[in-house]
C-alpha cells in the first residue's frame, strides 16, 4: 500500500515525501536555491529550472496537500490571498462571480475592492438559501466562491447542493476549506472544482508561517492555475514549505483536540448568562447543524459568540484574558480571540456587517489545544 492510497493519518505524514535519495534524510530538505544547473540548454531534471516555477520542497508540500484533500494536483502560494488571486485571474471583464455573503474580510476586500475595478461583477448571496442562490445565477456567472463554515458567523453551506447548481450552469465552484481543514471536510468529494486554504491557519498550526494553497482533481483547471502561479510568482519560499510539511504530519491529532475543546467551550458559553447567542456548528441550536453533520466528521475549533454589553463589554472581557491572546488569525495550537467588527472584518462596510449580524459585541474564539479546563477558567476569571 502506497502513502497516497493509505488512510488520512498515514498520508498526512508520508504523502508526497520520500527519504532524500542523496542522503537518506527522513525530512524533505529545504532546497534553498533560486536556480538549477542544466546538463544542456533546455534540458533539466524533472521540472526544476527556476524556483519560481518549481522547487523540490514546495513540490513535496503540494503533493502532500493534494493527497489530504483527495485531489490530484496541488499548488502553493505565499498567502491565502495569493491563492485566491490566482483563481480570480481566470476571469475576464464582464464575468460574474457569486460570493458567499459571509467571508473573511480580506476575501471581501479582494473581490469587491480589487477585482470589481477590472470589470468583474461580484454578487453577494446567502448561500444557505438554495432558492435565492439559484436565482442569483446569470448567463455570465463563471465562479461561485464560498467558505464553510463561514467567517465569522459560522454558517454551514451545503457544498453538494451548490455544486449541482454550478454544474448545471457551467460555473466553477471554489470552496475555502480553511476553517474545516481536510481532516473534517473534503469539498472535492462533494463536487467542488477547487479547494482553497489559508495554510497559515490549521495546516500550519503554529502561528509561525504564512501561506496558501489550491487543490483540484481536474487537470485542465490545474494547468490554468499553474500558468498563473508561474506567471505571477506569488509562491512561498522553501523554508515556509518545510515548516508547513512539518505541520501536516500532526494536523490530524491537533484538529481532533481543537474540536474536543471547542465543543466543551461552546456548551459552556451557551449556558452562560453573559452571552446572548453562541454559534458553533456542533450545537443543536445551530441553524445548519444537520448540514454540518452530513458533510463534516466533527465541527472544528472556531466559535463565535455575542456578549450582552456591546463593544465595551467585549473589550473588557478580551483585555482581562490571560491564556487567550487578542490576535487576528486562527488555527494555531494556542487559543486566540478577537473582535471581528474592529479587527478581521473592519474593512467590511458597516451596513454589510449589520446585515450579517457582525455586531460590536461579537467575539470570535480560535480554540487551541491547551487544557480545556484552564481555558474555561480563564474565561470565567475574565468575565468576573
Amino acid at each position: 500500500m502506497s502513502a497516497e492510497t493509505s488512510r488520512f493519518a498515514t498520508r498526512a505524514i508520508h504523502a508526497g515525501q520520500q527519504p532524500d535519495p542523496a542522503t537518506g534524510a527522513i525530512m524533505t530538505p529545504i532546497y534553498q536555491t533560486a536556480t538549477y544547473a542544466q546538463k544542456s540548454p533546455g534540458k533539466f531534471v524533472e521540472d526544476f529550472d527556476y524556483s519560481r516555477s518549481s522547487n523540490p520542497t514546495r513540490k513535496a508540500l503540494e503533493a502532500n496537500l493534494a493527497s489530504l484533500e483527495g485531489g490530484k494536483f496541488g499548488l502553493c502560494f505565499g498567502s491565502g490571498c495569493g491563492a485566491m488571486d490566482c483563481v480570480l485571474h481566470q476571469l475576464s471583464p464582464g464575468d460574474e462571480v457569486i460570493l458567499c455573503d459571509d467571508v473573511y474580510g480580506g476575501t471581501n476586500r479582494l473581490f469587491n475592492r480589487v477585482y470589481d475595478r477590472h470589470g468583474i461583477k461580484v454578487v453577494l448571496v446567502d448561500l444557505t438559501d438554495l432558492a435565492g442562490t439559484e436565482k442569483a445565477f446569470t448567463a455570465k456567472t463563471r465562479l461561485v466562491w464560498l467558505e464553510t463554515p463561514t467567517n465569522p458567523m459560522l454558517k454551514v453551506i451545503d457544498i453538494a447542493a451548490i455544486s449541482r447548481l454550478c454544474k448545471a450552469r457551467g460555473a466553477w465552484l471554489a470552496v475555502d476549506n480553511t476553517f474545516a481543514t481536510p481532516v473534517l471536510q473534503n469539498p472535492l468529494a462533494l463536487g467542488a472544482d477547487i479547494v482553497c486554504h489559508s495554510s497559515t491557519k490549521y495546516i500550519g498550526g503554529h502561528s509561525d508561517v504564512v501561506g496558501g494553497a489550491l487543490i483540484t482533481k481536474d487537470e485542465a483547471i490545474h494547468e490554468k492555475l499553474k500558468f498563473v502561479q508561474n506567471s505571477v510568482g506569488a509562491v512561498p519560499g522553501p523554508m515556509d514549505c518545510f515548516l508547513l510539511l512539518r505541520s501536516t504530519k500532526t494536523i490530524h491529532v491537533r484538529v481532533e483536540r481543537h474540536c474536543e475543546n471547542a465543543m466543551k467551550i461552546a456548551r459552556h458559553l451557551e449556558a452562560h448568562k453573559r452571552f446572548t447567542r453562541v454559534i458553533y456548528p456542533g450545537l443543536e441550536s445551530h441553524p445548519q447543524h444537520a448540514v454540518a453533520k452530513k458533510q463534516m466528521c466533527k465541527f472544528g475549533g472556531m466559535i463565535t459568540a455575542e456578549m450582552d454589553g456591546g463593544l465595551e463589554d467585549a473589550r473588557r472581557f478580551l483585555e482581562r484574558l490571560k491564556i487567550f491572546s487578542i490576535a487576528e488569525s486562527l488555527g494555531g495550537v494556542e487559543s486566540l480571540i478577537e473582535s471581528p467588527a474592529i479587527m478581521t472584518h473592519a474593512s467590511v462596510p458597516p451596513e454589510q456587517r449589520a446585515k450579517l449580524g457582525i455586531t460590536d459585541g461579537l467575539v470570535r474564539f480560535s480554540v487551541g489545544i491547551e487544557d480545556v479546563e484552564d481555558l474555561i477558567g480563564d474565561m470565567e476569571q475574565a468575565l468576573g
